[in-house]
This record gives structure tokens, C-alpha cells and sequence, in this order.
């Protein structure tokens, strides 16, 4: 059976709350561990998921003909 797939802020939900609870210290090294690699899972998630959606916006400003500045070659704006 397929996984569900999760959207971006159910992703970045669950890491924030994994982060939480590892930040409080009181989690057993066992399911400190476990929580780690869920949220190493989830940042992963969370990076795919934001690559994409850059490289459709740059498709999709790519197709109306604009093209994104590029700060660090464009030169301080006058």
C-alpha cells in the first residue's frame, strides 16, 4: 500500500515539534534517535519539496518571457 504524501507544512509541523521535544532533553537517547532520523526524513521532505516549487516558478516565469534577477550579478540597484 502507498504511503501517504505529506504536504509541506505537515512536514514542517512535525519537524518543529520533533525539534521541540529533542530541545527539552528529557527524550531517552532510544527515542531521541528515532525522533532524530524522522526529522532528518522530514527535512529532506521539506528541502525536495521546495526545490521543486522553485524550479516551477522558474519554469513558469521562464514561459511568460520574465526572467529572475540575479542579485549577485545584476549590480546594486541605482
Amino acid at each position: 500500500m502507498a504511503e501517504k504524501e505529506i504536504m509541506f507544512n505537515e512536514a514542517m509541523e512535525q519537524l518543529e515539534e520533533i525539534v521541540r521535544q529533542l530541545e527539552q532533553g528529557d527524550v531517552p537517547l532510544e527515542q531521541a534517535l528515532t525522533l532524530y532520523q524522522k526529522g532528518m526524513e522530514l527535512s529532506k521532505v521539506c528541502h525536495d519539496k521546495l526545490q521543486n516549487a522553485e524550479k516551477q516558478l522558474v519554469t513558469m516565469m521562464n514561459d511568460g518571457k520574465e526572467v529572475p534577477a540575479n542579485i549577485e550579478t545584476d549590480g546594486p540597484a541605482i
